[in-house]
């Protein structure tokens, strides 16, 4: 009996303490704030790259610049006869693209605005000759 006593549970009788609610934690404003604080955390471990991913960035970056850097040296080193036929091919695209926009804007034009064009045309051409 005296061994049931040590080994059986005795202590049915007495209350059990039960763990105390820490009131900080509790508070509804430490709890948007813990919140928040796991937020920003986990986006700032999602924005943190790899050293590898990092390292191929810069790496591509580089050649960019190195690109960039070779074009304008082949840019400058163009003799005055590359640059005389690069002027008249940039000015030829100016052209055709104005007459683009001229025959796209005379195709919305209504009917009589075409005809009043084609009469002074025709009558510019007979003042030439």
């Amino acid at each position: 009996s005296r061994t049931a006593c040590l080994v059986g549970d005795g202590d049915d009788d007495l209350i059990k303490p039960k763990k105390l609610l820490n009131p900080v934690r509790e508070s509804r404003s430490h709890q948007e704030v813990h919140r928040e604080l796991m937020h920003t955390c986990r986006r700032i471990s999602v924005e943190i790259k790899p050293e590898l991913q990092r390292v191929l960035e810069s790496r591509r970056r580089d050649q960019l610049i190195k690109q960039r850097k070779q074009e304008e040296e082949a840019h400058r080193k163009r003799s005055p006869l590359e640059a005389e036929l690069m002027r008249r091919h940039r000015r030829l695209e100016e052209l055709e693209k104005q007459q683009q926009e001229e025959k796209q804007e005379k195709r919305g034009a209504p009917e009589f605005i075409k005809v009043k064009e084609n009469l002074r045309r025709t009558s510019v051409q007979n003042d030439e000759k």
